[in-house]
């Protein structure tokens, strides 16, 4: 059985507790919450400032049961960081190295079939690569990656999903490539996502997005992608039939409200995915938006299209199928599309990433704490109607964390890792001291992300890249419905 949230709190000597006062300015919420309605920015600020967090955590539940019941997922996968060399030196950031400077590292195509050999030989099913925007590597390189991932494995009888290379990586590489233009940059992108789709790349993940407020991005990580290109990338992506994920880092300079315009922003790019698949069709509600303008539910305007009719399509009404289930399945009821045969790509997963201040050049900031880190992944799967899943990413987590955002909306916890050198988190496994470099093997085995998920009250369900469940037989697997 699920373990209940407490909603009551007193020492253990009082035979007689005081119940947590609840905040009644959260029934319209509610309410909106159990018709599958979207909730508006002014939604989201009640929902960041009300004492009541514990309300805020059980209508994010509410919201994964009913998209996932008791499901929860995790998945085989090794992490792959081929270098760390960057032209940039974003503030937040403990990971990048100048060329020849201590510690800088790329790896060549031997140490990258070693890894795949490694990943295939523990049942990976899942290969994820992001780097550094190196200035010097060619574009050959980054081709030459992804199928030597692919080819790799191949040749050992398995098969790797590779998911590979975040929006700020894919505009670098069209930059090297010599093919992106400022006045036409959708066809440099789309130019380097089809060279690297035909080498083996499978979806994108969801980093570099940061978060979407330009005074932010200025005083953060200025020189990176500004979120209107961020989401030229992800919109390509999704047109060649890729799927992808979205993150948000929060708990540095950033205010609450910049999450939720964040959020929104990425909800309003959701639409007009999920729309091509074919939801505007099943009766949602429908509104105009314009660059920079808020319509009356407090929806800002993306930069794309602007002035188009753009459906809202939330997934969180009753009977609304999840877009793998739309992608995958054979059934002709759930074909929503006219065009069944175009691709269609779409966000799969939204990931709240909390700052850690160590060893950046925001090391002065204290970063979010447990609280804040709860409420603001439940915010996200409310605020979120139409991502299929939220992810409690237990390397920037924890795992006792990720089991209770298992309870406040989250419905993964990702997976084995293995290798991860963007953020050195001390786990309390004894792999050693902060700055020490052993601190990257960030590993944890099947067996203990699925006591994790059953401890928190769910069935553990492995999956592949692309929410499809894996199926096990020895050494081979398979992906179905």
């Amino acid at each position: 059985m699920p373990v209940a949230i407490a909603r009551h709190s007193a020492p253990p000597f009082d035979a007689h507790p005081t119940p947590v006062a609840t905040d009644p300015a959260l029934e319209p919420i509610r309410a909106k919450v159990l018709a599958g309605e979207r909730l508006s920015l002014a939604d989201g600020d009640l929902l960041f400032t009300t004492p009541d967090i514990w309300t805020v955590c059980e209508l994010a539940d509410l919201v994964r049961r009913r998209l996932h019941g008791d499901a929860a997922y995790y998945n085989i996968n090794r992490h792959l960081n081929y270098s760390n060399v960057c032209a940039l030196s974003c503030k937040f950031c403990e990971f990048y190295r100048k060329k020849d400077e201590p510690g800088a590292y790329t790896r060549d195509m031997e140490y990258v079939k070693d890894e795949v050999r490694k990943a295939v030989e523990a049942g990976a099913t899942e290969m994820h690569s992001v780097g550094g925007l190196h200035p010097y590597l060619p574009f050959s390189y980054y081709t030459d990656l992804v199928s030597t991932i692919r080819d790799t494995a191949r040749s050992l009888g398995s098969e790797l999903h590779v998911k590979a290379f975040t929006a700020v990586e894919i505009v670098h590489l069209a930059k090297i490539a010599k093919v992106y233009k400022a006045d036409d940059r959708a066809a440099g992108i789309r130019h380097v996502l089809l060279k690297l789709k035909e080498a083996g790349l499978g979806s994108l993940p969801g980093g570099g997005a940061e978060v979407f407020d330009d005074r932010v991005h200025d005083e953060a990580y200025k020189g990176k992608i500004r979120s209107d290109v961020w989401l030229d990338v992800h919109r390509e992506a999704h047109e060649l039939g890729l799927n992808t994920n979205a993150t948000i880092l929060y708990g540095h300079i950033e205010q609450r409200h910049d999450r939720l315009v964040h959020m929104d922003m990425l909800r309003r790019a959701q639409d007009r995915a999920l729309a091509r698949m074919g939801y505007q069709g099943i009766g949602h509600q429908a509104s105009s938006i314009t660059q920079g303008t808020a319509d009356e539910s407090g929806h800002l305007g993306y930069s794309g299209d602007e002035g188009a009719d753009v459906p809202v399509i939330t997934l969180t009404r009753p009977g609304t199928p999840l877009p793998e289930h739309v992608a995958f399945s054979n059934t002709s009821s759930l074909r929503l599309s006219a065009s069944p045969s175009l691709p269609h790509g779409y966000f799969q997963t939204i990931i709240p990433l909390p700052f850690f201040p160590d060893g950046s050049e925001l090391e002065h900031l204290p970063g979010p704490a447990g609280l804040e880190n709860l409420r603001t992944l439940a915010i996200a799967r409310l605020m979120l109607d139409n991502f299929p899943h939220v992810k409690a990413f237990w390397i920037m987590q924890t795992l006792p964390m990720a089991q209770l955002m298992l309870q406040s909306g989250a419905d993964d916890i990702d997976g084995t890792v293995v290798w991860y050198d963007i953020t050195k988190v001390n786990h309390g496994s004894g792999q050693g001291s902060a700055g020490d470099n052993t601190l990257t093997h960030q590993e944890v085995n099947v067996w203990t992300l699925q006591k994790a998920i059953r401890e928190a009250g769910f069935k553990p369900i492995e999956r592949d890249t692309l929410y499809r469940r894996v199926q096990r037989d020895g050494k081979s697997w398979k992906s179905v419905l």
